[in-house]
Formats: structure tokens, C-alpha cells, sequence
């Protein structure tokens, strides 16, 4: 009897506790309304069927318990039984599939006016590409991928040369038109999936795959990666802003394009040791830095990074708080570097300079920093030279002073916790990792052997 009333008692809160629960579907933003009704069914059958099993099992307890003189009725088989159970499984399982395939039959045709965008995902980011005014993306080969060209747009198709690239986690999209999303993956698989979109599918190494929904909100919404792609699967983050038509046009003429990244190459070395006097002061003449004045060294960095961080300074995602001095320094110095031009010849100029060793000026237990630096290496490297496609900055040969100022900065948030600051947002979740002080110069002394 016990045993009945246990089970009862375990459908009665489980039905509750799905009525009552506070996890629910996210606000509708997409076309897709009847994933939601095919979910919605699927519920409606295994709860019906939860139900019902559980009661009459329990019933079945109760009115077939243990009875001085009942004897139990041995009966192997039961036709009519049978035919019963069959039918009415079949019936379930068909009420749960048919509207699946059918939802499905319309997920893979995508409608002939879509428009196409391409998201690539990687260790741990996400970067999209546009088609320009041609209209039309052009030819990619994994091969060609490099520092220079991440995408791995072929140079020789005339196509790819106005396609707009957009290093950023976040992809905007115009309200209410079809859009057909080309995925593929540089390195693992990986899933995109937005929530409130109710998409999702996989993206696998070698293949394109795709998937299509039209929008129906403007907004704001989170892009996860839901197939487990490593260590930092957690923060591989990003976000779709819905934009009103015009409002995504003005962006999307204010991106770059496959030329101009080309053009970009071309730096004028002349003018970027000009324009690098000013920052001399701080940095030093041959960018090692100065630990007095707080300037990290910046030879060594990757021209990406380097640019990624000029970047962030001139839109307030780093300086933009008023408890990081030091930040709003920089956002002042980067006002002397007014055009991309500029800074693109400034970083030419620096990638020029010789990298040699900072003297070490933190000790700690270098065997237990080789223990934590295992984490670390997934996106430094093992060496510490920095991965560019996962946009982690070397770390070997830099100031250790500096790179204890940062974990201390993500771990109190005080680098990191803007909301456009990808790259930052992911070190402050694995800054946690460290738990004192004592740990993080154990990983800086490790790093100092590199």
C-alpha cells in the first residue's frame, strides 16, 4: 500500500510541478510558432501516458496486493489486451511524429526570396559573412584560412571580393524577411541555436549545413552553442539583434567588406612610427613597455588583438567605467588614431619590433601553475603564444605584472562585464577558476618559463 501511495503522490507532483514551474518557453521572436504546438503535443501524449501507467500500476498494487487465501491468476497471453495496447501506442506514437515531419518538411525548404548570411563557428566565437551588393557570397576553401583571411574567401572569385565580413559575436538581421543561415565549422562540431527562435542544428567540420526562420520581433537575443565543443563550450556566446529594415541597412553599410580587409594589409610603415611617438611615452620605443607608468608591453601581440582592444577602448566597452583609470587613459590615447588607417598602420608599425623576454617579477610554485596553465593552453597555447582564431593574446614573453592585473580585473569584473565585450565576458568566467592570489602567481611564474 505504501508503495501506491508513493507512486500517486509522484504523479500528482510531477503534474503540479510542470503547471506551477517557472520554465516555460521563451517569448516567440520567429516563424516558427508550430515547433512550439508539435512540442506542445509530444507533452500532451507522454504526460497522458505518464499518467495513466502510473495510476493503474498503482491500482494495480492496491487491488492485487498480498490477500490471506487470494491466489494470482497466471495468463501468459491476452489477445484482446494486446490489440488494445498496439493500437492505442500506435495511435501516441503517430500523434508525436506525423507533426514532427511535418514541421520538418517545411524547416528544410526554405522559401525562394530568403536572404542568405553565413555563420561560422569556431573555438569558442562566432563570425558571420554577408553577401554585398553583387548579392551572392563568394567561393570559400578551408585551406585558404589564415590571420589574414579568416574565412577563407577565395581571392580569385570576383564574387567574395564585395562579401561583408563581421568579426563579431553579434549578427544583425532585418525584421520580417526570410533568412536562410549557411553554417560551418572551422575546427569541431558545434550547434546554433537560438531560443527564442526555437532553431537549432548541428554544424559539422567538412560540411555546410543551414537553417531558415523569419523574424517577427525586433530585439535582442542570446546564440548558443548547444553541442559540448571543449573546455570553453560554456562561453561560446553570442547574439542576434533584430533591427528594423533601415536600421540594418545603416549597419551593414558601416561593415567591412573582403577588399577592404586586403586593402588593409597595405600599411604604410613610415606613417605608424609616426603616429606611434605618442604612445612611445607609455609603451616604450621599441614597445616593451614600462611597469612604473602601467603600459604593457606590446610587442609580440597579435594585430588582431592589438586592433580588437583599440577598438574596444574607442566605443567604451573598455574605459567606458569610471573605476578603471587605467582604461580611460587609453580611451583618450586612442582619440589621436582617428581612422582605421591609422590604426592599421600603427599595428603594421609594432608587428616591426623585436620580441624579447620581460624580466620575471612574480614567483610562485611553477609545478602546481603548470597544473592550472592545462585550462589556460586550450586557447594560449601550449607554449603560450596565443591562438589567433580563438582571439587569445600570446602570453610567453609578455609582462607578468600586467597579466596578474588582468585576471585580478576579470575576476572582479572590472574588465569584461560589458555587454559587447565577448572575448572579456569568457575570461571572466574562467578567471573564476582561480580561487586566490597565491594560484594566480603559481600560473604567472609557470607562464615566466615559457
Amino acid at each position: 500500500m505504501a508503495i501506491a501511495v508513493v507512486v500517486i503522490l509522484l504523479v500528482v507532483g510531477s503534474v503540479v510541478f510542470h503547471l506551477a514551474s517557472p520554465w516555460w518557453f521563451t517569448p516567440l521572436a520567429s516563424n516558427w510558432g508550430t515547433i512550439d504546438a508539435t512540442v506542445d503535443i509530444t507533452f500532451w501524449v507522454t504526460g497522458i501516458v505518464f499518467v495513466l501507467a502510473n495510476l493503474f500500476m498503482a491500482w494495480c498494487i492496491i487491488k492485487y496486493r498480498s490477500k490471506k487465501g487470494q491466489k494470482a491468476n497466471y495468463e501468459p497471453e491476452n489477445k484482446k489486451l494486446e490489440i488494445w495496447l498496439t493500437a492505442i501506442t500506435t495511435v501516441g506514437v503517430a500523434a508525436m511524429l506525423a507533426p514532427g515531419l511535418i514541421v520538418w518538411g517545411q524547416f528544410v525548404n526554405v522559401p525562394e526570396n530568403a536572404m542568405v548570411v553565413e555563420a561560422v563557428g569556431q573555438q569558442w566565437n562566432w563570425n558571420y559573412r554577408y553577401p554585398g551588393k553583387d548579392g551572392e557570397l563568394g567561393e570559400v576553401d578551408p585551406k585558404l584560412i589564415a590571420p589574414e583571411n579568416p574565412f577563407g574567401i577565395s581571392p580569385d572569385d570576383p564574387n567574395g571580393q564585395d562579401d561583408v565580413l563581421v568579426f563579431s559575436q553579434e549578427m544583425r538581421l532585418p525584421l520580417g524577411e526570410p533568412v536562410k543561415l549557411l553554417m560551418r565549422s572551422k575546427d569541431v562540431l558545434h550547434n546554433f541555436a537560438v531560443p527564442q527562435f526555437r532553431v537549432k542544428m548541428d554544424i559539422v567540420p567538412g560540411m555546410v549545413t543551414y537553417q531558415w526562420f523569419q523574424t517577427t520581433r525586433t530585439g535582442r537575443y542570446e546564440i548558443l552553442c548547444e553541442e559540448l565543443c571543449g573546455v570553453g563550450h560554456h562561453v561560446m556566446r553570442g547574439v542576434v539583434i533584430v533591427d528594423t529594415p533601415d536600421e540594418y541597412q545603416t549597419w551593414l553599410n558601416s561593415q567591412s567588406t573582403f577588399a577592404d580587409t586586403v586593402a588593409a594589409r597595405n600599411v604604410d610603415l613610415d606613417a605608424g612610427k609616426m603616429a606611434y611617438a605618442p604612445c612611445a611615452a607609455c609603451h616604450g620605443a621599441s614597445g616593451e613597455g614600462n611597469k612604473l607608468l602601467n603600459a604593457p608591453k606590446l610587442a609580440g601581440l597579435d594585430d588582431r588583438y592589438m586592433k580588437r582592444q583599440m577598438d574596444n577602448y574607442r566605443s567604451g566597452v573598455r574605459g567606458g567605467d569610471t573605476a578603471d583609470i587605467l582604461g580611460m587613459q587609453m580611451r583618450a590615447m586612442v582619440s589621436t588614431l582617428p581612422t582605421a588607417r591609422d590604426v592599421n598602420n600603427v599595428i603594421g608599425y609594432i608587428n616591426t619590433l623585436p620580441i624579447t623576454s620581460s624580466a620575471a617579477t612574480i614567483s610562485g610554485d611553477i609545478e602546481r601553475g603548470k597544473e592550472i596553465y592545462q585550462t589556460c593552453k586550450a586557447c594560449h597555447g601550449p607554449n603560450g603564444e596565443g591562438i589567433w582564431v580563438m582571439g587569445a593574446p600570446r602570453q610567453a614573453k609578455m609582462d607578468d605584472w600586467y597579466i596578474l592585473a588582468q585576471l585580478k580585473n576579470f575576476k572582479s569584473g572590472l574588465r569584461g562585464s560589458h555587454e559587447d565585450d565577448w572575448y572579456g565576458g569568457q575570461m571572466v568566467q574562467m578567471a573564476q577558476m582561480l580561487s586566490n592570489d597565491q594560484e594566480m602567481n603559481d600560473l604567472i611564474a609557470y607562464i615566466n618559463t615559457l
